[in-house]
């Protein structure tokens, strides 16, 4: 087939390598979000999505919005049998998803029709699920409601951050995707409407929902922190100052700190919750680099009754 590739982030490269390398279908475009600002000087910085076609020498769509009329009539010139999708990142019209013989079909990051919506890995890590996975499904106008192509499960591990996680199923997910389009060209791969039941839904995680709250009990605070691990990273207070969060490990043995109190050892810093303690491995303070718990603790010599949070 001939296909127009979709996406914008790192974690949509692999699906788009695996398109470029399966030899079977031609990726005669891409579309993917306008170039953004970064760093210090704030310069515009093509996505990773954007940087990878222009190596294997192919076209780049970026469309402020994809019902811009210049994107669509490029879109109808080039005529793709199918769209491959993952984490684009914009809401696709009807206009467009009509282009396309065989529709737009996305790659998701969970197992739907759970977590449907924009943070699926957050979510699943966060509700402290043991499975998850990805699933290709046709594009619709509703928010990933449309029938199943295919799905790949993968196991949540204790220690998962969404970027671990992520990484893992972006890999996986490329298999699949590709898979699928090999099942759409060849007839073989019909998509299964979702079940009404099970349906859950993971909206974006905003930076106050990745505040620690330390009257919860102590799992709860351990998936939150990996669940928010990259971003937007979790966050807690100390002197009415914001810290980072970046590694925590639950320590079910000691149960004689109230939630917030911080107990320092020689080598450990250990923060009492609503069940067991949690201990601080890595944290960053307010404009300083990623630093050691113990060491920040030394750094800033924590006094007898100092607790963390509002």
């Amino acid at each position: 087939m001939k296909l127009v590739f979709a996406g914008t982030p790192e974690v949509a490269v692999p699906a788009l390598d695996a398109l470029i390398a399966s030899g079977r279908h031609e990726v005669a475009a891409v579309v993917t979000r306008p170039d953004a600002p970064a760093g210090r000087g704030r310069r515009l910085v093509a996505s990773p999505v954007a940087e990878r076609a222009e190596e294997a020498g192919i076209e780049v769509l970026k469309p402020v919005k994809p019902r811009d009329p210049e994107f669509l009539e490029r879109l109808r010139a080039i005529a793709p049998d199918c769209c491959p999708v993952v984490a684009y990142g914009a809401l696709l019209p009807r206009v467009a998803l009509d282009v396309p013989v065989h529709g737009w079909v996305n790659l998701h990051f969970s197992l739907l029709p759970a977590w449907r919506g924009a943070a699926p890995v957050q979510h699943s890590i966060m509700a402290g699920d043991e499975i998850t996975g990805a699933s290709t499904f046709l594009i619709e106008e509703g928010l990933d409601s449309g029938p199943v192509y295919g799905t790949v499960t993968e196991e949540i591990r204790s220690t998962d951050t969404s970027g671990d996680l992520l990484t893992r199923l972006a890999f996986a997910g490329s298999g699949l995707l590709a898979a699928t389009m090999d099942g759409i060209e060849d007839g073989t791969l019909k998509a299964v409407p979702q079940p009404a039941e099970g349906i859950t839904v993971a909206p974006k995680i905003t930076v106050e929902d990745a505040q620690v709250d330390w009257g919860t009990p102590a799992l709860r605070v351990d998936r939150v922190v990996r669940g928010c691990t990259p971003a937007p990273g979790a966050w807690t207070v100390f002197r009415g100052e914001r810290l980072k969060l970046i590694q925590v490990r639950p320590v079910p043995e000691r149960t004689d700190l109230a939630p917030g109190a911080l107990a320092v050892g020689k080598n450990s810093v250990h923060v009492g919750t609503a069940s067991y303690a949690i201990e601080l491995l890595w944290v960053q303070a307010q404009g300083k680099k990623p630093m050691k718990a113990a060491d920040w603790a030394r750094g800033v010599r924590i006094g007898e009754g100092e607790t963390l949070g509002a």
